[in-house]
């Protein structure tokens, strides 16, 4: 790979790697409840900020809705979506059904399902062409 080409800004570099992880995550509560309002979504946003800075996540972006959460979050290498969705459903739950009695009206906070997408620096069809380009050489 070329070093002047590497915009270390974008890319994260440990010893033997270098890469960017980034994904677009959203979830909703049991039964895609309008509960994420007022104090329960400060709250929530909180305990996701939290949860992602112990664990190393850089949040890009969250936008807590009321009857949904979109998490934008830049990860590493063998951390693995289903890892970062259990953790702040996990903890972002627990504490907001000990905080908030409303809460605990639903069988549990947040529906099993999420929607993930992968998002990078540059698009898969620039990608395809590169790899394509590199079986011709």
């Amino acid at each position: 790979m070329n070093e002047e080409n590497i915009n270390s800004e974008i890319y994260n570099r440990d010893e033997h790697r270098l890469y960017y992880i980034a994904y677009h995550l959203v979830w909703s509560p049991k039964r895609i409840k309008s509960i994420l309002v007022g104090a329960i979504a400060d709250d929530c946003a909180k305990l996701i900020t939290e949860k992602c800075k112990e664990k190393g996540w850089e949040i890009i972006s969250l936008a807590i809705q009321p009857d949904h959460i979109h998490l934008f979050v830049k990860s590493f290498p063998g951390v693995t979506v289903e890892n970062i969705v259990k953790e702040c459903k996990g903890y972002s739950s627990f504490y907001l059904r000990k905080k908030y009695p409303e809460t605990n009206k639903l069988p549990c906070l947040w529906t099993k399902s999420y929607f993930v997408s992968t998002a990078g620096v540059v698009s898969s069809e620039t990608i395809r062409k590169y790899v394509e380009a590199q079986s011709k050489n």
